[in-house]
């Protein structure tokens, strides 16, 4: 193995040697389980020798040494073992040499949740890096970058998601001198963009300060070199000036009797550069390239110790900052001053607490503690997010300016609800509420743009109308010139829409119509909800239903359906209803009983003692729909639908074993067995996408059986499917109906 860090205990052979990292490692931070990190480490290694090193770049950023480098930075931010777990495996993830699933298998969801999380960060770059010489995010519309501070808040529920990011990005950028001149652009450029000021906003200095003088370094090399240059001819001259300084302070110091650590400091290239632009002076009028820091126990202390430096030598007016009294907008608390020192030269003093510097070094990292395996109460996290979401939202200071009533409305809503951000086909960010599907997206972009879609691709893939978008994904809207909006998009059970602006906007063309349009369109809709239902045999009483809506006739009740005003699955729901009020009289009358049992099953019986009852499956009854009962010989009750054809000709040949039964209400979530039939034009992926939805409605199958006429190419599927009510068959069938090259799909049995 080649050797590529010097820092790195190593073996003879060159390289690294793992028990002895292991032991440096535990000297910066508790590891409550040493075998689990090193055993994350041998398979990170194991799943990096699986691709060959091709060249020194490779072998400096392999994932196996990225990791190492990544869990040495996070331990000097002092984070837990489970962050160094991720950050170990991370790079192995990302560069696809290992499954998230098979981490997840390893190491546990915890572990697999944090890389996820940091792999989503990943979108930045999309905003980034677009394909053009130089970006900059100076050079982005106010609103995008707004959007691109909103997207961060909702990717990051855990502040170790950003904290493990710029550990990867720090040494990213540390080991790119041998990648190519686009790739150090466009590292750097991304760094010196986003995660410098993020490490800046979060209060981590020492890290804050490496990422700029690094990009710094590939950005302007030029001026770097300069200032290099000037610093390195001066720097033994400046070493001995510093330490006659140091020495001069702590003799004073004991004299007045304050005990505190002095130490010299040296002054950052960028922040050199940035002071001599922003000012418009010369190197030689830097103040702070000779500079010394106090490290005091209490703040009592510090200001003491400023009288020390004001009493030695005198200050430059202006040049003077009280960081204690009023700290920094990302907590940064110390006292500034710039002094005529020693030789006339100027000194620039920081003196704070022990406590101060640990913050300023480590920011955020210094008061948030997890602990192993649980991120703490419900509490800790909100208050964990609410300090998070103060953070980032106080970024306009250094990604641009933004007005404060937006980021105000902002931060309220987001404490309320959870937000996901999403890109157009452009890249321009699109802010939405969780949950929202593709047409909630289309009308959000323009109501036209909603009411002709007829299509999406996310991540340039067609997905249904119906799919639920997640933060990052790109979004591509397809629509047809002729498209109007349909009225199943009013229909909740189907999930199309979750906007109440895109289901208003839904609503108000629907209303438009004329009502001879709408009340065909809503006795159309109804009588095929019913025909898919198998229900269209019943007898209903309209007028009642349209009732319970204000509505004075059933005309008035189809418009209403047209219009969008009421839902076909509240119509279903209160028919269903009337059916099973109404089922006893639908029995003769000498075989309806007035004694009632309950069975220990979900069927109440009546008048027939504790039988044993069973669904028929010649018809598979659904709770909610009317039902009968049929008593056989040793098998107890058989339950059958009241339509079922079966049941009609016991109950004609054997009238006395039919009883009367109702839902009972043992547990109201038993799912029951119901036949379904899907009618395709077949192509490949079309079982697997049938499944797909009866899976992500956690729907279960319990029998397929599929046949395809060769000589017209439709396939037919029959399954038998498990749910709980005729609210989720109907979802079912719907979303089934909605995907490519099908049909239909209906219920069937009763009148097959």
């Amino acid at each position: 193995m080649v050797k590529v860090r010097e820092d790195y205990p190593c073996r003879p052979d060159g390289s690294v040697d793992l028990d002895a990292w292991l032991e440096r490692l535990a000297l910066k931070v508790d590891l409550p389980d040493v075998e689990e990190l090193r055993r994350a480490c041998l398979f990170a290694e194991e799943v990096d020798a699986r691709q060959p090193i091709s060249d020194v770049w490779s072998a400096r950023t392999s994932s196996y040494l990225s990791g190492l480098a990544m869990a040495d930075i996070l331990a000097d931010l002092h984070l837990d073992q489970e962050s160094l777990l991720a950050a170990v495996l991370y790079r192995a993830v990302r560069e696809g040499k290992v499954a998230l699933i098979e981490v997840e298998k390893r190491f546990g969801y915890a572990i697999a949740q944090l890389i996820d999380s940091v792999q989503r960060m990943a979108v930045i770059s999309q905003v980034m890096n677009p394909p053009r010489e130089r970006s900059t995010l100076g050079s982005s519309p106010e609103q995008q970058l707004d959007h691109l501070r909103r997207m961060l808040v909702a990717m990051i529920d855990d502040v170790r998601v950003a904290l493990i990011k710029l550990a990867e990005r720090t040494f990213a950028i540390r080991e790119i001198k041998d990648a190519s001149e686009e790739r150090r652009q466009r590292v750097a450029r991304e760094v010196f963009d986003i995660y410098a000021p993020l490490a800046h906003r979060l209060g981590i200095g020492h890290i804050k300060w490496e990422l700029e003088d690094l990009s710094f370094r590939y950005l302007e090399p030029q001026a770097y070199r300069e200032i290099a240059a000037l610093l390195d001819e001066k720097r033994v001259d400046r070493q001995n000036y510093i330490r006659d300084v140091i020495v001069i302070l702590r003799r004073e110091m004991e004299r007045f009797g304050i005990q505190g650590e002095v130490s010299g400091r040296a002054k950052h290239i960028y922040s050199i550069w940035r002071k001599m632009q922003r000012k418009g002076i010369g190197f030689s009028e830097v103040y702070d390239v000779r500079a010394v820091r106090l490290l005091l126990p209490d703040v009592r202390d510090c200001y003491a110790a400023l009288g020390i430096v004001h009493s030695l030598w005198r200050h430059i007016p202006r040049e003077f900052d009280d960081y204690i009294a009023s700290p920094k907008e990302n907590g940064y608390r110390s006292l500034h001053t710039a002094v005529i020192g020693p030789e006339g030269k100027v000194l620039e003093v920081q003196i704070r607490t022990l406590a101060m510097h640990e913050e300023s070094e480590l920011g955020v990292c210094a008061h948030w503690h997890y602990k192993e395996g649980t991120q703490g109460g419900r509490d800790a996290r909100y208050e964990n997010k609410i300090a998070w979401l103060r953070q980032v939202l106080e970024w306009q200071d250094d990604l641009g300016e933004s007005r404060a009533e937006d980021l105000a409305g902002y931060f309220n809503q987001a404490i309320q609800e959870d937000r996901i951000y999403v890109f157009t086909r452009d890249g321009h960010v699109i802010d939405l509420q969780a949950g929202s599907t593709l047409l909630d997206f289309a009308y959000h972009v323009h109501t036209e743009i909603g009411h002709s879609c007829r299509g999406a691709k996310v991540n340039g893939r067609m997905v249904p109308l119906t799919h639920t978008l997640n933060t990052g994904d790109q979004v591509e809207i397809l629509t047809t010139p002729s498209g109007t909006p349909s009225r199943d998009w009013l229909n909740p059970a189907l999930g199309y829409l979750t906007s109440s602006r895109a289901i208003a906007r839904v609503r108000h063309w629907f209303k438009a119509q004329d009502r001879d349009q709408n009340l065909a369109a809503g006795q159309d809709l109804l009588n095929r909800e019913l025909e898919r239902m198998d229900m269209h045999h019943g007898r209903y009483d309209h007028q009642a239903v349209a009732q319970r809506f204000n509505l004075k006739s059933r005309d008035d009740l189809m418009v209403a359906l047209g219009a969008g005003d009421v839902s076909v699955t509240q119509v279903i729901r209160l028919l269903a209803e009337q059916q099973t009020e109404r089922q006893s009289e639908l029995l003769p009358e000498d075989v309806v009983k007035p004694a009632r049992q309950r069975d220990e099953g979900d069927v109440i019986i009546e008048g027939v003692g504790n039988l044993m009852t069973s669904l028929a499956r010649c018809c598979h009854p659904v709770r909610g729909e009317p039902i009968v009962g049929y008593i056989t010989q040793g098998r107890g009750v058989s339950v059958h639908a009241r339509h079922c054809p079966e049941l009609l000709k016991l109950e004609q040949a054997e009238p006395e074993r039919v009883v009367s039964v109702t839902w009972g209400d043992a547990d109201a979530r038993q799912p029951y067995p119901v036949e379904i039939l899907v009618r395709a034009f077949d192509r490949t992926g079309l079982l697997r996408d049938i499944t797909a939805v009866l899976a992500n409605e956690r729907v279960n199958v319990v029998g397929v059986h599929t046949h395809t006429d060769k000589a017209d190419g439709v396939a037919t599927l029959q399954l038998v499917i498990e749910v709980v009510s005729l609210t989720v068959l109907r979802r079912v069938l719907e979303r089934i109906a909605g995907q490519p090259n099908v049909i239909e799909a209906r219920r069937v049995g009763l009148h097959a």
